[in-house]
């Protein structure tokens, strides 16, 4: 066995590991934040195949041992995947593996979860949204903490180190403070959904405030773009 594969799947169980422990934080059925943190983890470090079968693998152990119905599975396959491969379209900018994870949980996983639990679980009162704006928080929560902890890794010059041990194809590339923001940004739409759905399908509501209260979410988010850019920037300056 090649070392760098032996080192791959050291790393692979060690994340399982930590991912079944940890999951139970901060856990409510339909949101589990520290599974979408080992996703993004994984994906950055690891690459998206090994990602989705990390997932898959917690996954199992959860429903096994943890009487976790099927969402442990929809719930995080999808985004573990899709994480990756953003990771890798992008060329190595790990706010996108957050974006990947976010839609891929957050929408995809949300909507086949429907059919899953309401199919072979026999629950009742679900829809196709259903899920959506649980998984979504779940994903935003579990990727802001993975985007924080990635990011504080790579300023101390351990993530490229570590992606170079494990001979992962693609590297973190040097921080962009206008990538960054635009990946931000794109979550803006994401929340704006989300609160549409729980206010048009939850809490029916109808009228302006349908609108006028997801915008308002949609446009904090884009006020912590801005925010973010422009100190990222007076940051770089400062150390010019």
């Amino acid at each position: 066995m090649k070392k760098n594969t032996l080192q791959k799947m050291t790393l692979l169980a060690m994340l399982v590991a930590i991912g079944v422990v940890i999951s139970p934080i901060l856990r409510v059925e339909g949101m589990c934040p520290m599974a979408h943190f080992i996703n993004i983890v994984c994906s950055v470090l690891l690459g998206p195949w090994y990602s989705l079968l990390c997932a898959v693998l917690i996954g199992i152990l959860r429903m096994c041992f943890m009487g976790i119905p099927p969402l442990a599975l929809t719930g995080a396959v999808f985004g573990a995947f899709l994480s990756g491969v953003l990771y890798r379209m992008s060329k190595g900018r790990m706010i996108y593996a957050v974006l990947g994870e976010v839609i891929g949980t957050g929408i995809i996983g949300a909507i086949v979860s429907y059919p899953v639990m309401a199919g072979l679980m026999g629950r009742t009162g679900l829809s196709w949204l259903f899920y959506v704006p649980s998984f979504i928080c779940g994903t935003l929560i579990g990727g802001s903490v993975a985007f924080l902890f990635l990011k504080y890794l790579n300023q101390a010059k351990l993530l490229t180190r570590f992606q170079e041990t494990l001979g992962s194809p693609v590297r973190e590339q040097p921080e962009s403070s206008a990538a960054d923001t635009i990946g931000i940004a794109f979550l803006g739409i994401l929340v704006f959904l989300a609160v549409f759905v729980v206010m048009r399908n939850f809490m029916h509501m109808s009228g302006e405030l349908t609108i006028g209260i997801p915008a308002a979410a949609f446009l904090l988010v884009e006020l912590v773009a801005a925010f973010y850019f422009k100190s990222t920037r007076g940051e770089r300056q400062k150390q010019k």
